[in-house]
């Protein structure tokens, strides 16, 4: 469909022709009739229902002649069906927030990730803890530098309740690769796992797009809670701590009041992904 295309309804159908050779179905047998571009479409000898719709960057505009009332179905049959092909192709969102989960999806697994303690860690490797925390992060973004003393603070207070804290770096950049990954995490003596993938995958799998972006998975291993931290971003006047509420309603087996906020911080570097052609 092209700006000034021209939607038609008539009898026969309706569809959708260029405005610069419109062609209209005769229920005479006339085929592929061609009307000059300039005429009124009024002009014709069997009058259509939608006289010329047009489309514009301002959205419809319609101009209606007569139309008999046994083509009014026609009408509506036509409108159903543009209005099922646009909800078809329009984006899934999933949360709120997040186009990929929802709450209370299960989790998306991870295998096998190399971590700056030179070992690796998977989401089965951590069936023993209550609750895991996901967070997204990275060591360039100001953004995730500022939530890393926070973050100690999360892993240290929720130590003794089988609180797991996975941080997940799936930037490619050297400044995020595994060495300085292993140089941040050796000054700052983080108590967290802090693992990386190259392949970046996971964080599709997550629909993460920021760092830093956290994700509570339950008992059941089901997302709790997506989003921030908390309130702010550069941890000055926190008022509403989103993380810890929703770790200490799932362990107290309370319902989370806020299950989803709005995700602030850095875009994830995400490399293209080239399309493989069909053989």
């Amino acid at each position: 469909m092209h700006i000034g295309s021209i939607f038609w309804v008539n009898g026969n159908g309706c569809g959708w022709v260029n405005e610069g050779e419109r062609r209209r179905y005769w229920p005479t047998g006339n085929f592929e009739q061609l009307i000059h571009p300039r005429r009124s479409l009024t002009e014709t000898p069997h009058r259509m229902l939608a006289q010329s719709v047009r489309l514009s960057g301002l959205g419809y505009f319609a101009s209606f002649g007569r139309f008999p009332l046994k083509r009014f179905h026609y009408f509506v049959a036509c409108l159903v069906t543009v209005c099922m092909w646009s909800s078809l192709h329009r984006p899934t969102i999933a949360g709120e927030f997040n186009s990929v989960l929802d709450i209370g999806d299960p989790a998306p697994p991870w295998t096998d990730l190399p971590t700056t303690d030179g070992k690796t860690t998977s989401l089965k490797s951590l069936q023993d803890a209550k609750l895991i925390v996901v967070v997204f992060t990275c060591n360039s973004c100001p953004y995730a530098t500022d939530v890393e003393e926070r973050l100690i603070e999360l892993t240290n207070k929720y130590a003794d309740s089988s609180v797991v804290v996975v941080a997940i770096n799936v930037n490619t950049i050297e400044e995020d690769a595994m060495p300085a990954m292993q140089a941040k995490a050796k000054s700052k003596s983080f108590p967290f796992i802090y693992a990386f993938d190259e392949t970046q995958q996971i964080a599709r799998d997550y629909g993460a797009k920021y760092t830093p972006e956290f994700f509570v998975l339950d008992q059941q291993r089901r997302v709790a809670y997506m989003g921030s931290l908390d309130d702010s971003p550069n941890g000055q006047n926190v008022t509403q701590r989103h993380v810890q509420k929703a770790i200490d309603g799932l362990l107290a087996g309370q319902e989370i009041a806020v299950t989803e906020t709005v995700p602030i911080g850095c875009r994830i570097r995400m490399e293209r992904q080239r399309r493989s052609r069909k053989k």
